[in-house]
């Protein structure tokens, strides 16, 4: 995919061929589209409102605004990641559960 465009969610099991995505990160190669009823995020920060400071690619945000209805969004990260406010803009969207270790 593009840098700047939202992503695309493809099915995956073990064996399917990967490509690079975006920074490296191996992706599925071929297969229709999928719209997913659940996404997990890492964060690399949360706030109380449950707005995510991710890694600066505005990636997550415009993937969930381009899907027809709203997925379960869980962001996963580390208890010490919590911050009092990332100042959340207009588009971005909060997560709806938190799952953190300490």
């Amino acid at each position: 995919g593009e840098k700047g465009q939202p992503r695309i969610f493809r099915t995956y099991k073990s064996g399917d061929r990967l490509e690079k995505g975006i920074w490296n990160i191996p992706i599925p190669a071929e297969g229709d589209p999928v719209l997913p009823d659940i996404v997990i995020s890492p964060i690399v920060g949360i706030d109380p409102s449950n707005y995510r400071l991710g890694y600066g690619g505005g990636f997550f945000d415009r993937t969930l605004a381009a899907m027809p209805f709203k997925p379960l969004v869980i962001g996963v990260g580390y208890e010490l990641q919590r911050i009092a406010t990332i100042y959340p803009q207009p588009h971005d969207i909060p997560m709806d559960r938190i799952v953190t270790v300490t």
